[in-house]
């Protein structure tokens, strides 16, 4: 039986070693340490929400949101900003499990609605996210800026 649940600092183990997985699917080096790091922070100073996906003891899977503040809504919107499944427990519908979490945060926080980037290249997500009822947004442009020496 497949449980969703928030995280805790006792799942920083594993949701370390799972947050370094999603890291390295996007194209980033492998730094076990620094994701460990970066979570613990997301954690204690509790600016984001994590849902983890549990299986007798083993995290399968994780999402992470962060909030974010609309003026012309003049409420609050979530960006899902991560969602990761360990590649041997996919397709058993734990993604949309995540999901599912997600869409009860933004009802229960009365937020104005989940927001999320994928890539263009990610063929499984661009199938998922409109398949659990996301729209691709249209109406306005997305911009990217970063100081000069950094890549994305």
């Amino acid at each position: 039986m497949i449980f969703i649940r928030l995280a805790t600092r006792e799942d920083l183990p594993q949701l370390t070693g799972l947050f370094n997985l999603y890291r390295v699917f996007y194209r980033k080096p492998p730094d076990t340490e620094g994701a460990g790091q970066f979570l613990s922070e997301r954690l204690q100073q509790k600016d984001s929400v994590i849902y983890i996906a549990e299986e007798e003891g083993i995290l399968l899977g994780f999402t992470q949101l962060y909030p974010v503040y609309s003026s012309t809504r003049m409420k609050k919107s979530w960006i899902l900003n991560d969602l990761y499944v360990e590649k041997a427990h996919r397709e058993r519908g734990i993604s949309k499990q995540l999901i599912g979490m997600a869409k009860r945060l933004a009802l229960n926080t009365n937020s104005a609605g989940l927001l999320l980037e994928t890539e263009k290249t990610n063929e499984v997500g661009n199938r998922l996210y409109p398949s659990a009822g996301f729209s691709p947004y249209d109406r306005s442009n997305f911009y990217w800026w970063e100081p000069e020496g950094t890549s994305f």
